[in-house]
């Protein structure tokens, strides 16, 4: 046998070989974009219905730090009026929550404390469609039980010697604080500042704090832990709190039906029970 029939009998074989692998190569390709079709949920469908059309599936709900009793009570109901679903909520600071989300964290739904914090979300592309504002929020003096200190407005947080609680200037909570502050002319060293509405109130039910700036919707979860003082400021502090599916969802249909029982008169029911204002 020659030389120049070995190498074309060896051309042929390594162009045989190629040839296989391409086809290999393009049936797990094949497979895999026929699995991603099928939906992760493992029913052969992404949108979270089972196969009699019913909503199934786990939602994950990342939701501002205020809205937890609110939240936790509509999970319960929605999972009581559709038996095998399940909502489970990342409760924290809106701002740590959005670097979440755009960092690639799993979730389904966000509800921010702000519409700033929402934009962080939709200006990286996460959110799937309009969010949409479904409750407002305005803030209040929580002091120990009895507001043993008298504190009686704003200004009051001032006066040398009382520790003040404060949020972050970073989560809207925080960011409205500052707003009644600089609404009323008023300039304020906190002893802390906490990293969501949640830690700030803690500060005074441990008594570590005499007063915290907060979400008048806290201080009524609180009870009789805390008492409240209404002031003017907050007026021009009001937060709107945005809703959104988020891109990627596991199971959308189920998402967007908990964003529904939200925005509906029933959510608006027990959200405003809670002291949250219409939007």
């Amino acid at each position: 046998m020659t030389r120049s029939v070995r190498l074309t009998r060896r051309t042929r074989r390594t162009r045989r070989t190629r040839r296989t692998l391409q086809v290999a190569g393009a049936g797990v390709a094949a497979l895999l974009a026929l699995s991603a079709c099928s939906g992760t949920d493992g029913s052969g469908s992404g949108s979270g219905k089972d196969s009699s059309g019913k909503l199934s599936g786990e939602v994950t709900v990342f939701a501002a730090a205020s809205l937890k009793e609110s939240f936790t009570a509509l999970g319960a109901q929605f999972e009581k009026a559709h038996p095998g679903t399940k909502v489970t909520f990342s409760f924290g600071g809106s701002d740590a929550l959005a670097a979440s989300i755009t960092g690639g964290a799993p979730a389904d739904v966000f509800a921010s404390a702000s519409p700033k914090t929402m934009k962080v979300v939709t200006d990286a592309g996460d959110a799937a469609g309009t969010p949409a504002t479904f409750v407002r929020n305005r803030l209040e003096i929580a002091t120990l039980p009895g507001n043993p200190d008298k504190i009686a407005s704003l200004k009051d947080l001032t006066r040398s010697g009382l520790k003040v609680v404060l949020c972050d200037k970073a989560v809207p909570c925080g960011a409205a604080a500052q707003k009644a502050l600089d609404a009323g002319g008023l300039k304020l060293t906190p002893v802390s500042y906490e990293e969501d509405v949640k830690s700030a109130l803690n500060k005074v039910v441990l008594k570590e704090a005499d007063a915290a700036v907060v979400y008048r919707t806290d201080v009524r979860a609180a009870g009789d832990k805390v008492e409240g003082v209404d002031f003017p400021e907050s007026a021009d502090a009001v937060n709107d709190y945005p809703i959104t599916l988020l891109k990627g969802a596991h199971h959308t249909d189920t998402a967007q039906a908990f964003i529904a029982l939200v925005r509906s008169a029933e959510g608006r029911k027990v959200l405003t029970g809670a002291g949250f204002l219409e939007p």
